[in-house]
């Protein structure tokens, strides 16, 4: 095996999972923070690429576009949140349905078509592969890096203030947070919104990434994002206690498990069995915390919790 094609293939690695980094962020709003199953990012991170891509083609300009499309991710995550606090319907269920109904709505938008082609010759692109081994500030390394600091500076902000305060505590505890007067519904919406807008932010610069949308780039994009959300928890969770340390964490941990996949390629894995690795990585990082406690109750004679 080469190691000179490992090198190579590294940069392309650390720019896509810099990109899906943010949105695992967003599925940290939800997992972590609001404490709520959602799979809506599945569609949701195709919805953001139709929707700036298209805009593009359409001599929208590009940062116009990219706004339309963070929007159109928080009108699917308004959508499941009306489903489940307005009409009942459970947590991964409202989710289910809407990533169901993007399906239909991103092909929609695409003009009935499965994918869109953009050239970085012919567009305005903020990020594209074309420059991901070169230094200068074209650098999509580089610009994944200045998202993902802002992104995580307004987050730091939002939660530091009393409505991101109020759904920090209706994730924490829904009951207690109802009693003391939040508004729990409008809460788990917002935070819904918050989470799918920012996947879309990700589905938008990794559309111009890759120079196309595909319809089912998101599919399993909620494993990607679980994989970075628990990879930063059980490498980084002891040491990253402040908030934005954590969201970096997340960020660090889609970028991990993109240089793991890359490594396991190179090393001759048949790429149909990437989603099977993905799930295995998700599965084995879950465990650890579990054989960690089985592991410290057998040493000190008590008995492993269950």
């Amino acid at each position: 095996m080469n190691l000179s094609t490992l090198f190579n293939a590294m940069p392309g690695a650390i720019a896509q999972g810099l990109i899906w980094g943010i949105m695992a962020i967003g599925v940290y709003i939800t997992y972590r923070v609001l404490d709520y199953a959602d799979l809506t990012v599945d569609g949701t991170m195709a919805t953001g690429g139709a929707v700036c891509i298209m805009l593009m083609m359409n001599g929208v300009n590009v940062w116009i576009a990219l706004l339309c499309s963070i929007l159109a991710g928080m009108l699917a995550g308004l959508a499941t949140g009306i489903f489940h606090t307005a009409m009942g319907i459970p947590p991964i269920l409202a989710g289910i349905l809407t990533q169901l109904s993007l399906y239909s709505i991103n092909l929609t938008i695409m003009q009935g078509k499965a994918n869109q082609a953009v050239s970085v010759t012919k567009f305005n692109l903020i990020v594209s592969s074309r420059y991901v081994r070169e230094l200068s500030l074209n650098n999509p390394i580089f610009i994944s890096l200045i998202f993902t600091a802002v992104l995580i500076a307004v987050l730091y902000w939002f939660f530091g203030r009393e409505m991101g305060a109020a759904l920090r505590a209706t994730g924490a505890n829904e009951a207690m947070s109802r009693a003391q007067g939040i508004n729990t519904n409008f809460c788990k919406i917002l935070g819904l919104m918050l989470s799918n807008g920012t996947v879309a932010l990700a589905s938008a610069l990794f559309s111009h990434y890759q120079g196309f949308v595909d319809v089912n780039m998101g599919r399993g994009a909620i494993v990607i994002g679980l994989a970075a959300v628990i990879i930063s928890q059980v490498i980084f969770g002891r040491f990253f206690r402040n908030f934005a340390l954590k969201l970096a964490g997340v960020s660090l941990g889609a970028v991990i498990y993109y240089i793991v996949i890359q490594i396991v390629l190179w090393l001759g894995l048949d790429t149909n069995l990437l989603k099977l690795l993905s799930a295995l990585i998700v599965a084995v990082f879950l465990a650890i915390p579990f054989w960690k406690s089985k592991l410290n109750s057998m040493r000190k004679g008590g008995v492993p919790r269950a």
